[in-house]
């Protein structure tokens, strides 16, 4: 499966048996617009109808993982109660359908991974993350609930209080305290992500298929009950919380041009 459009919010590389998903907006540092983050609800049910992948690797265009949200969804989001469900809809789909993936995804964080994309990189199986890289959920910083991301993976990852630390501060994790902290497996060298990546998704792809498959359908049960305990409460918090005016004088102030 591979995409060829360069425009595509998403592209599809076939590596042998691994899919390289790479988000495609490097020039607004991948945040996610209204195609990106439909892409991403999207692609995973496709993924998983592919008969010849094994493996997939996640990871960004240019310098950056995700810088998370468009500002043009937020500020749409704030103003249209319907098009805030369509997103927030797609949201709990985007972590459904990853926690219910049945190969392994490693997450490729070759750069800032903030609120969106932290949350992607909290769903993926095994994460590498680049020296320079780091991790942000600035949900409550800019007026949200973190109600898809941190909120659901972190307590799994690492301690109740650095989770609460994190998410009530918004502050960035480095890749090494991302490491201490257990919200990733390893650093490595910058510029080498998804090279590193694609070499561990191979060696998962020559794992044998129904061991592996079930052994992380076991493991992610632990997810699912946190999905299933946490995720519709705390997407009705954040669509109270995306109408907010408090979240929108952030917002305007926040995509506002800067002075030179």
């Amino acid at each position: 499966m591979t995409d060829d459009s360069q425009t595509a919010p998403l592209l599809i590389d076939t590596d042998g048996p691994v899919r390289i998903v790479r988000l495609n907006r490097p020039e607004a540092l991948n945040a996610a617009d209204e195609a990106l983050h439909a892409r991403l609800a999207s692609v995973w049910d496709e993924l998983a109808g592919d008969d010849e992948c094994r493996a997939v690797v996640l990871t960004g265009q240019g310098r950056a993982f995700s810088a998370g949200g468009d500002f043009g969804v937020l500020t749409k989001m704030n103003d249209s109660e319907i098009y805030r469900r369509k997103i927030l809809d797609e949201g709990a789909r985007i972590v459904r359908s990853m926690a219910g993936f049945p190969l392994p995804i490693v997450a490729a964080v070759n750069g800032p991974a903030v609120g969106l994309g932290c949350s992607l990189a909290g769903l993926c199986d095994i994460v590498l993350i680049e020296s320079s890289a780091y991790l942000a959920d600035p949900h409550v910083s800019v007026g949200l609930v973190a109600g898809d991301g941190g909120a659901i993976t972190w307590p799994a990852l690492t301690s109740l209080l650095k989770a609460k630390e994190y998410l009530f501060l918004g502050d960035r994790i480095s890749s090494e305290v991302a490491v201490e902290l257990g919200l990733a497996n390893r650093v490595v060298l910058d510029g080498t992500s998804v090279e590193e990546g694609l070499a561990l998704a191979h060696r998962l792809a020559k794992q044998p298929a129904q061991a592996l498959r079930d052994t992380k359908r076991a493991i992610n049960r632990h997810l699912q009950m946190s999905i299933h305990a946490v995720l519709d409460y705390a997407l009705s918090a954040e669509a109270i919380s995306s109408a907010s005016s408090e979240h929108r004088a952030i917002v305007d102030r926040m995509s506002a041009p800067r002075e030179r």
